[in-house]
């Protein structure tokens, strides 16, 4: 399976759709696309939202750590959503919780960014 990838700019937040599967097949295009995104436009904050994410290893962890760093180095936050229960495992395996939030609806992350429309 493939992956597809939703971003939408609401305010200065980043929000990513993810729909399929991050693996290492997808992670290099994942951290391109979002890096890009980061950098073009004025982005604060990102919410993930994992909903549609069917599969994740730890090359996804590698790219929603890398961003956290780089979104946490120009002063912003970072939440996820909406996680699928084997995703929200290795999420929570991982240690990821420890350093950022999960929430269990997109609304829930952008009202905690306080950039609720």
């Amino acid at each position: 399976m493939n992956l597809q990838m939703e971003m939408e700019h609401h305010r200065q937040v980043l929000i990513v759709r993810f729909i399929g599967e991050l693996d290492h097949h997808t992670a290099d295009h994942v951290r391109m696309k979002l890096d890009d995104a980061i950098h073009s436009r004025q982005t604060d904050h990102i919410v993930l939202s994992l909903k549609d994410l069917q599969f994740m290893d730890s090359s996804g962890i590698g790219v929603i750590l890398g961003r956290y760093k780089l979104i946490k180095s120009k002063g912003g936050k970072m939440a996820v959503c909406d996680a699928t229960k084997p995703v929200f495992r290795l999420l929570e395996m991982s240690g990821l919780f420890k350093i950022m939030p999960i929430y269990e609806s997109e609304s829930d992350a952008l009202s905690s960014l306080e950039v609720v429309s």
